[in-house]
């Protein structure tokens, strides 16, 4: 896997800044960014632990950052296989390690839009289950 280059870095973490103040702005707690709750394996990541006040319930978020919005690409598209697996392991050690035993979900929060280029467009999608394969919004209302 190629290193992120010095901008890919500042740009994710403008992303990650953008995200956390948006679910600050809706009702969320920060709990931790950038957690790694296994030393040992430093690729287990989770962008953002939060806690939904509202609905009393922890959540963990993984941020995706694009440059751009398109309409004729999928919600989700950058959320792979491999990704699934790391953040499923991840999110798994950090209830171990806390001792959490209440509920909790997934959810991913993209980002388009460019550091010094205006305000982001922000797509919140709650509720994403973590399926083999790939990740997929479901509308639990319906």
């Amino acid at each position: 896997m190629a290193a992120k280059t010095n901008e890919g870095v500042e740009r994710g973490k403008w992303g990650e800044e953008c995200a956390a103040r948006f679910l600050e702005r809706n009702g969320y707690e920060i709990i931790e960014r950038n957690a790694r709750p296994l030393k040992r394996d430093r690729r287990l990541e989770i962008d953002i632990v939060a806690f939904d006040e509202k609905r009393d319930i922890l959540v963990f978020v993984e941020v995706k950052q694009h440059a751009r919005h398109s309409i004729y690409e999928r919600r989700l598209r950058s959320v792979d296989r491999a990704k699934l697996d790391r953040t499923r392991r991840a999110c798994r050690a950090w209830l171990a390690k806390n001792g959490w035993n209440a509920a909790y979900r997934f959810d991913v929060v993209e980002i388009f839009g460019e550091p010094c280029a205006g305000a982001p467009e922000i797509d919140h999608i709650e509720r994403v289950r973590l399926f083999r394969g790939r990740a997929e919004f479901v509308d639990w209302n319906s």
